[in-house]
């Protein structure tokens, strides 16, 4: 019997990589079978954990070469299946990639492998008073290399922005075996813009083998409080009236009351749980700015009735504050066995409207819906929790959270801010964008990768008409009378 294209790979790569980069048991596959969408789950006919940058290019190239599809694969944190494995295929793990290679404190750039944490390259150049600026709520475990391929952004994107401002430069092993860098360790380099159309794309146009990433000053100041409201409504007023006096907090992070309930009960940072809603406001800069900034912002909170305010009197405080929002997530495990987290986006003017929508959901599927995110640029984070042992629960909760995205679309909002499409929003892309702009991402797609084996299945709709049903994929009537095909 002629071996399988799996077994000739194992083979190849045996002789080339050492024996810790191959998980070849079905049981230790298992634990790679999902990342943290966890109702999706596939189980690769490998798993390569790389030992260095060498062996990553080696392995990829010898997946390319035997035509199997792949998938690369970070830190597993994402929320939208970007790093489901293809069952027919490998999953490639950058996580022992995390060599800081360069740290220039001059230029304010750091040259890092994809495995890097988050975190811990803030944690590097802390001496030389500088940090990365994205910072998502998993920062303590997520990879730069995700961060990448997610464009994620964090609490502080409001002032600072996203992955795309804070990457100058990437090495990509492209879908063909070739290895090329994309950007400049300038900010603006000659020539299209080709690091920023890999950045956010979800890793489906090849794996990133090194990052040049910018680096900020540290702020001579920073204020940061929490500011409670009788009503969600009256928080989202008081956002929306911050920003239009021109004033750029580092963050604006709202909770509802639900929210506050479980991050209390997560961390006890001493969080007041009768409140029906909460902002989280830092502001940073030079300290004069600072300073008139919190009076200004201050008068606004009591103008739109906030109840009272917690100003944070030093840096343990602070972190207190940023451990129960950061917690969010994990906290509405507290109070529900399961739940779904969303991650659409609507204008700052349609929070009030989109809240009370989100509201009604709640009501009328009977569902707890806890709302926690980043109100300073709308990105919504509902997390619709469910109880999996109750018989239809599950589905109920996936047509919720389809509804708060078409509730997001209806505001000319958009399908992700900063979780990413992957396969959880896939069918739902032909409800934000039209037949030839779907045919222009697949060009796009197609001239990274032509063969089409790069994370397949993420990202564009296969076939289109899977839009048609929202929640996880099912087969569209046309597939099942044998006449479309998903691909």
């Amino acid at each position: 019997m002629a071996a399988s294209r799996i077994d000739i790979l194992i083979d190849r790569l045996r002789s080339s990589v050492e024996r810790s980069s191959l998980i070849l048991e079905a049981a230790e596959r298992q634990a790679y079978s999902c990342d943290g969408l966890t109702s999706h789950r596939a189980v690769p006919k490998l798993v390569i954990v790389p030992a260095s940058r060498e062996e990553l290019i080696a392995s990829v190239r010898a997946v390319i070469d035997v035509d199997l599809p792949w998938v690369a694969r970070g830190a597993g944190t994402g929320l939208s299946g970007g790093a489901l494995p293809d069952e027919e295929g490998v999953l490639v793990v950058t996580s022992r990639l995390k060599a800081i290679l360069e740290v220039d404190p001059i230029s304010r750039i750091a040259v890092v492998e994809p495995g890097v944490v988050n975190l811990e390259l803030s944690k590097a150049v802390l001496p030389h008073g500088l940090y990365f600026a994205p910072d998502p709520s998993s920062q303590i475990a997520c990879s730069i290399g995700g961060n990448v391929a997610e464009n994620s952004g964090g609490a502080h994107c409001f002032k600072y922005g996203f992955t795309t401002h804070h990457v100058l430069a990437l090495e990509l092993l492209l879908p063909t075996g070739e290895l090329l860098w994309l950007g400049s360790e300038g900010m603006d380099g000659p020539g299209p813009d080709l690091r920023g159309v890999v950045i956010g794309s979800e890793g489906t146009l090849g794996i990133v083998t090194r990052v040049v990433c910018r680096l900020l000053p540290l702020p001579e100041a920073r204020r940061t409080f929490l500011a409670y409201f009788d009503s969600v409504a009256a928080a989202a007023e008081a956002v929306s009236d911050v920003v239009s006096r021109g004033i750029t907090p580092a963050a604006i992070e709202m909770m509802d009351h639900l929210a506050i309930a479980a991050c209390e009960i997560a961390t006890g940072a001493g969080l007041d749980t009768t409140a029906q809603s909460c902002l989280l406001l830092e502001l940073d800069g030079e300290a004069d700015e600072v300073a008139q900034e919190f009076l200004s912002v201050r008068a606004l909170m009591d103008l739109h009735g906030s109840s009272h305010v917690w100003e944070a009197a030093n840096e343990e405080e602070r972190a207190l504050m940023w451990l129960a929002r950061k917690a969010a997530f994990a906290a509405a495990g507290r109070v529900a066995p399961a739940y779904i987290v969303q991650d659409g986006v609507v204008p700052r003017s349609a929070l009030p409207r989109v809240l009370e929508g989100i509201g009604r959901l709640g009501v009328e599927s009977g569902l707890s819906i806890l709302n926690v995110f980043h109100a300073g640029d709308g990105n919504l984070h509902p997390l619709v929790t469910y109880d999996p042992s109750i018989e239809g629960q599950e589905a109920l909760a996936e047509e919720v959270a389809a509804k708060i995205l078409t509730l997001c679309l209806e505001e000319g909002g958009s399908l992700t801010g900063e979780h990413g499409i992957g396969v959880d929003k896939v069918c739902h892309m032909p409800e934000m964008f039209t037949a030839d702009d779907l045919t222009t991402f697949e060009r796009l797609r197609g001239a990274f990768d032509p063969s089409g084996m790069c994370n397949r299945g993420k990202l564009l709709p296969t076939p289109r008409l899977c839009g048609e049903r929202p929640g996880r994929y099912q087969p569209h009537p046309l597939e099942e009378a044998g006449l479309g095909e998903r691909w």
